[in-house]
């Protein structure tokens, strides 16, 4: 009897689900991606992030651009997105570990609709550490804590040194100082006010930040606070944190040494993140760190 030779659908494309700024499986941000995504149309890949029902789904084509090592489209449940840090850190990383592209003078290339963007590649196994380069942010305002905007929102913040501000950095955040580690760990969010800021000014809501206490293994503590849309804490986040990362810059006031320091996010919702932001001789901003895989298979769509 000849052998029968089993047949895969044309379906079936190659499927992670990822724990982005983690070194073990729970501690970060999920995020799915999905490889070998030819054929996938906008409202596949939208139902898909929609099922998926993680903070962001990815999907893996092949480059359409000089110098691209590949190209990527984000979506959250709801929409698509132009550039977030979790999702390009945690597919670079699922890229590289499928074949999909190499390593060329440290670094890997992701086309996208930011545009073409280096992705820094260190170690390697266990080991490696990937960080995108984040989009250039801007200071849109400075803001008074009192103003009738900020008020409500940063209530139960005790203030640290520097002023609130709106920060633009492809997405827009409010960025918040706040005493101490304690201060900030503590704060029982405002969710209306922090929605209300949202809204009124465009912004995805408030990233509030302080100073790690003696002797913690990173630098800085983040908590951002999501209220455009759909109101959560989030995990860690790579582009709030490439965001906080410019104002501080901005003020002289990034924390670590030779502009790289290292940021604990998501205790507060249950997760133990670390982000490494670095900036770099030229003023740019890295935001990148571990990638942790926790599940590995197909998804038949």
């Amino acid at each position: 009897m000849a052998r029968r030779i089993p047949v895969v659908p044309m379906s079936l494309r190659r499927y992670l689900q990822l724990d982005v700024f983690a070194d073990r499986p729970g501690a970060g941000n999920p995020l799915a991606v999905v490889l070998d995504c030819d054929g996938l149309g906008d409202a596949a890949m939208q139902a898909i992030a929609r099922w998926n029902n993680r903070p962001e789904t990815t999907f893996v084509f092949p480059p359409t651009r000089p110098g691209a090592g590949y190209r990527v489209r984000m979506f959250s449940p709801a929409q698509e997105v132009p550039f977030a840090g979790h999702p390009s850190v945690g597919t670079a990383h699922a890229v590289l570990d499928a074949g999909m592209a190499g390593v060329v003078d440290g670094h890997v290339w992701q086309e996208g609709l930011a545009g073409v963007l280096p992705l820094a590649v260190t170690g390697d196994g266990a080991d490696r550490a990937i960080a995108v380069r984040a989009p250039s942010a801007r200071v849109v305002a400075v803001g008074e804590r009192g103003a009738p905007t900020l008020a409500a929102p940063l209530r139960p913040f005790a203030p640290g040194r520097l002023p609130p501000a709106l920060m633009d950095g492809g997405r827009r955040w409010w960025v918040a100082e706040v005493a101490d580690e304690d201060a900030l760990r503590r704060a029982e969010p405002d969710w209306e006010a922090i929605a209300h800021l949202a809204e009124g000014t465009g912004s995805m809501g408030l990233c509030a930040f302080a100073r790690a206490d003696p002797g913690q293994d990173y630098d800085l503590v983040v908590r951002a606070l999501v209220g455009a849309g759909k109101r959560f804490e989030d995990a860690a986040s790579g582009a709030a944190n490439a965001t906080l990362a410019a104002w501080l810059q901005h003020n002289r006031a990034v924390p670590g040494r030779d502009g790289a320091y290292t940021v604990s996010q998501g205790r507060e919702v249950g997760f133990d993140a670390r982000l490494q932001l670095r900036i770099d001789a030229d003023g740019e901003v890295w935001s990148g760190g571990k990638v942790c895989p926790v599940v590995r298979g197909h998804i038949d769509w």
